[in-house]
This record gives structure tokens, sequence and C-alpha cells, in this order.
């Protein structure tokens, strides 16, 4: 099987890079496979602190490949983790999206699927499924509408059309927004600043606000407090105090 997922870590970051240019980056059966492994050795990689999902050539990903669904049946699944590997079971660990060109119909679901986007002002995003006669069931009807206002969630759902990426921005959907050719750079800095951080308390954090959307307002607070308790009794937390105290930067070993 050929390299169509590409895999590398610096400081802490693991980049995960889509490698089929030729096809705008779709995903396909076996890509689907791959990318499960990466975000499986992700979770399980004690070194890495978070990911960077991306790919190459300046297109994110343009969704299913449909000439290879049509051609095999194979849909570009991977066992409970849904569409490429991602869209049903999200790694634990934070993932940020790289975006440069096009993120539609599954490609825009995997950013959905990720926790930060970092986007060129030239991207373009949308859900174009219904113009095919389908629709976009790999989150985009469930996660957008959580992410921006209902009705605008419902005309990029209803009329399939793509927006770009100053509109997404601007709804709060993109986190930074930065020239051409620079989202890898601008995610890459971003991910330093988590990867910075007790990972330990970054994989918690993430695990409460993504599990908390869910919570009623009465039982907040006692459903997290099992959840966080480690956090305040972990050496990471004492190696956190007692740095600052020494003002020097924190040694951490996520436990």
């Amino acid at each position: 099987m050929s390299d169509l997922v590409i895999t590398e870590i610096k400081n802490g970051v693991q980049i995960i890079t889509i490698n089929r240019p030729a096809a705008r980056n779709a995903v396909n059966y076996d890509t689907a496979q791959q990318l499960a492994a990466a975000f499986e050795a992700l979770d399980d990689n004690d070194e890495v602190v978070i990911g960077i999902l991306t790919g190459a050539q300046g297109t994110f990903c343009s969704g299913m490949d449909l000439k290879a669904f049509a051609a095999t049946g194979q849909r570009p699944y991977a066992g409970d983790r849904g569409f490429a590997g991602l869209c049903e079971k999200p790694p634990r660990k934070p993932l940020i999206a790289a975006i440069e060109g096009y993120a539609l119909a599954g490609g825009f679901e995997m950013a959905l699927a990720c926790d930060m986007i970092v986007a060129a002002s030239d991207a373009r995003f949308g859900l174009p499924e219904v113009k095919r006669g389908i629709v976009p069931g790999s989150g985009g009807m469930l996660r957008l509408p959580a992410r921006i206002p209902y009705h605008i969630a419902m005309e990029a759902v209803l009329t399939g059309e793509m927006f770009s990426a100053e509109r997404a921005h601007g709804y709060g959907l993109v986190n930074r927004l930065v020239e051409p050719g620079r989202a890898l750079e601008a995610a890459m800095d971003l991910a330093l600043l988590v990867a910075a951080n007790g990972p330990l308390a970054v994989r918690t954090a993430k695990s409460i606000v993504t599990q908390s959307r869910d919570w009623r307002q009465a039982d907040m607070f006692d459903l997290q407090r099992p959840r966080i308790a480690h956090i305040f009794t972990s050496a990471d937390a004492k190696e956190g105090a007692t740095a600052f105290a020494e003002k020097r930067k924190p040694v951490w070993t996520g436990k």
C-alpha cells in the first residue's frame, strides 16, 4: 500500500498529511485505513500532545473518492471511526485542521471533527451533497449547526453552495485566517502553544469540553468532578506548581 497518508512528529506535534493530490486528496478506502492508523498512533504515542491534519499540495480534502466508490463499492470508512477514520470517533488528543484550497463534503466534515481550524484566506468550504441527491452524513448536519448560527448552517446544508474562509472566520468556525500557503505553518504555531502544556491536562480538558455539551446545567459539576479529580493529584500538577515557584519551564511526564 502506498503512502496515501504521511506522518511526521515535530516538538510533540504529529502532522498527518493526506497524500492524494492528483485526486484533490479525496479519501478512498485505503486512505481511510491509513488515516485511522495515524489517529490511533497519535493517541498511543506518549511523546505527542496534539496533532495537525492537512492535505498535500494546496488542497485539504475534497471528500469521498466517488470514482473509487463507483468502481469498488467500498465506502471510505474505518470500523467504528467512520468516514476517513475520524468523523465518528476523533482522537482523544486535540487535532487542528490546517486548510488550504478546498474542504468539501467529507473533507469539510473532517475539519468539523477537528478541535481547531486554521485556514488560508482563499480556502473554500462546502457541503455539496444535496447537489448529488445525498446528505452530509458524517457530521455535517450534526456538527455544523452547533458551530455557526442555525440559519447559516441550514443555508450551507440545503443549498450545497461553497462559502469562503473569510465568511467562516466571521462566524467563529475558523480560529486563525492566514495568507495562502501559510495554513500549516500557522497551525504549527498554534499546536506548539498547546504542546507546551501538561499533556494529561490537555487530554482531560478536551474530554470535558467535548462531553459536557450534552450535560444538564444541574448535573454538570457533579459529572465533571470525578473526571478531573486525577488532575489535581497528578505528578504534572505538582511539577507545574513547582516550576512556577522556581521560575523555570515545567518538565512534564503526562502522569
